[in-house]
């Protein structure tokens, strides 16, 4: 790195990636820790897994240097070229790409893998930050949307065809961005709300959630009517009760809600008050036929993605030693670990190969094993000062373009840590995200680094026009 560069670059970022990516490849070491002779430079590099990283490791420290030294024109001059590489390389990858685990998801390069999903997310950002930094567009134009979302919408689709439901829900943290420029909130508001509804049909019975929603527009128009009809939440209590600490089918409450729906609403029909009462018809006929999809696309998947669901949702229907295992051990292994952890290159679990998947979606049990409350609890300090130093940096350029691309940057960090920590400890579903500069895998880590040398360049230059 120059002189020029060294002066200018936020040592900041700097210095937390490299502590990251230092504590990756320790903790990667260590999973293989009772296969290598750890006294001998030898032993341990000939082991194949450690070599694969460590090569990553080089590989993307020099990416991550040298996108930050090339001229910053040259990422907006090429993000739509890049855009297209990536786009062409995940429809190659559908037909010329390998199979593993059952998804077709890597090209074989002589002894690599390459994901091209992780460079997309590099070219994808790019692309986005490139659109929404042009001078004529608003987010509040129907058109700049549509196109705003289909950008990382289009390569998001083509990660579900291989399939990788994973990678693919990664694209949805641009909305996050989207956000930040002025996309309208109440888009915002329905995906959430859309996204509770989803799971909450995953997780109950039908009849129970849409009970619930008819409950909530009966309160919405008691309310927006006058308040002499506080009378009616007395009876919403005794409904809930009924439901709540009774055996009657759940189909009943369904029935007495709606109908007192119906009532309310004629009502609100009889002094011609319309818009309410449709309104509250139409967001609870929207919101159940929701919950209906969730829970026949839940009736209509294979038995293995089943229990990936039930295995975040309902733990309880779940054979301890088949889907539940791999939760069960990760948890097993982070609680063995008590405050200060065993000691590194100690793991009981992780020396035995205990826990699947454990040097990559499966890391962090790893660190909460060996390293202990102490340990788990400073990576994730260093996961959250990364993530504030990248919004602090999107926050001060001068340009939409460097802008974007920080927030982009941040957010699928963001994602990509909540979830992975997260289904460790059953917090989120098991889909197969890794943790970032940590679980093995040289795509990842090359599209991070990218993305940061990327950010920093940008950065370098946030007082140039």
């Amino acid at each position: 790195m120059s002189a020029s560069i060294g002066k200018k670059i936020d040592l900041i970022s700097v210095s937390l990636y490299f502590g990251l990516v230092l504590v990756g490849w320790l903790m990667i070491l260590s999973v293989e820790a009772d296969q290598i002779n750890l006294q001998s430079l030898d032993s341990i590099f000939s082991n194949s897994v450690v070599r694969s990283q460590s090569m990553w490791v080089v590989i993307s420290a020099a990416a991550f240097f040298v996108c930050a030294a090339l001229d910053r024109k040259f990422w907006l001059n090429l993000a739509y070229p890049m855009y297209a590489i990536g786009i062409v390389l995940l429809i190659g990858v559908l037909i010329f790409g390998v199979e593993i685990k059952g998804a077709k998801s890597w090209y074989r390069l002589a002894s690599f893998t390459l994901q091209p999903s992780e460079l997309a997310k590099v070219f994808t950002n790019l692309a986005l930050a490139a659109y929404l930094g042009s001078f004529s567009i608003s987010l509040k134009n129907i058109r700049s949307q549509a196109i705003s979302i289909g950008l990382f919408v289009a390569p998001m689709l083509l990660i579900l065809l291989q399939p990788d439901a994973g990678s693919a829900l990664v694209f949805l943290s641009f909305f996050i961005v989207l956000y930040r420029e002025g996309f309208p909130s109440n888009f915002l508001i329905t995906g959430i709300v859309t996204m509770i509804l989803l799971i909450l049909g995953l997780r109950f019975e039908a009849y129970s959630i849409i009970s619930i929603i008819c409950l909530f527009a009966i309160c919405f128009l008691a309310l927006q009517r006058n308040r002499k009809y506080v009378w009616i939440f007395g009876i919403i209590a005794a409904i809930a009760a009924v439901y709540f600490f009774t055996t009657s089918p759940v189909v009943y409450t369904f029935y007495i809600a709606g109908g007192f729906f119906a009532i309310l609403a004629g009502i609100n029909f009889a002094k011609k008050d319309f818009r309410l009462p449709l309104m509250s018809l139409a967001a609870a006929l929207i919101a159940s036929a929701v919950v209906f999809v969730a829970d026949f696309s839940f009736e209509n998947l294979k038995p293995h993605q089943k229990d990936r669901i039930n295995v975040w949702l309902n733990p309880a229907e779940c054979d301890p030693q088949g889907s539940l295992y791999n939760l069960n051990q990760s948890k097993l292994a982070i609680g063995s670990g008590g405050v200060m952890g065993k000691g590194i290159f100690r793991g009981d679990l992780t020396a035995g190969n205990h826990v699947p998947e454990q040097n990559t979606d499966f890391i962090f049990c790893t660190i909460g094993e060996e390293q202990g409350f102490v340990g788990t609890t400073g990576i994730i300090l260093l996961f959250v000062l990364l993530i504030l130093r990248l919004v602090s940096i999107a926050e001060r350029q001068k340009t939409t373009f460097a802008r974007v691309f920080g927030y982009g940057v941040a957010s699928i960090l963001f994602l990509h840590f909540f979830i992975n920590i997260g289904m460790t400890m059953g917090l989120a579903p098991v889909i197969g995200i890794p943790l970032p500069f940590i679980s093995k895998g040289g795509s990842s880590l090359l599209g991070f680094s990218m993305m940061m040398g990327i950010l920093l360049n940008l950065d370098r230059h946030r007082n140039r026009n």
